[in-house]
């Protein structure tokens, strides 16, 4: 199936967690529909699936593409769960997403789509590109004047601390993969790699 186009405020309300980091798009803290309030309680699989479904749809990943990424962090050393976040965080559109030129991440990936960013001088415009630890990502010369990057960055009020960002040269540097006090807390990636180890 391709990527969710729905309303993306009912999926964060069915997941139980704000999907855009604002917080504005769960504004009940139940379910949606007819008999949100009186859901069962789910199985083992079902909390499983949910932690999935939750890491998926923050990052705007298809399944498939989830899936191999997901592989891809278990042929590397180190903790499984932690290397697939570190993975999925070091996503072009979420970094340029991190530096603060979009308000949220489907916003930054249409930005990355439509070719506004070059990393390290070479025009980019694939969301999944994988950012390596010292990569300059710069916003093209043609799109300094674009008002949605002008309000995202003036209204930006966090810089994680892997990334250093110039405000007059409108670019910044993804210094290092993030440590996991830095990535989403809300997410509990031992249930997914429990999920996939099924």
């Amino acid at each position: 199936m391709a990527r969710y186009t729905g309303p993306r405020h009912k999926l964060a309300r069915r997941l139980g967690i704000s999907l855009d980091g604002t917080g504005k798009d769960i504004k009940r803290n139940f379910p949606p529909g007819q008999h949100g309030h009186n859901r069962r309680k789910l199985s083992e699989y079902g909390i499983q699936l949910q932690e999935k479904q939750k890491l998926r749809h923050m990052f705007g990943v298809n399944e498939k593409q989830f899936y191999r990424t997901f592989e891809h962090a278990t042929k590397m050393s180190g903790v499984v769960g932690e290397n697939f976040m570190k993975l999925l965080e070091s996503r072009l559109d979420n970094v340029v997403y991190r530096m603060g030129f979009a308000t949220t991440r489907p916003q930054a990936r249409q930005l990355v789509n439509h070719g506004h960013f070059l990393v390290n001088g070479k025009k980019v415009n694939v969301p999944s590109y994988r950012v390596q630890p010292g990569d300059v990502i710069t916003l093209r010369e043609k799109s300094r004047n674009l008002a949605i990057v002008k309000e995202a960055v003036e209204s930006r009020n966090f810089l994680p601390n892997y990334i250093t960002f110039n405000d007059n040269a409108l670019e910044g540097t993804f210094n290092r993969l993030p440590d996991r006090e830095e990535m989403p807390a809300e997410i509990n990636e031992k249930l997914i790699v429990e999920f996939y180890s099924r």
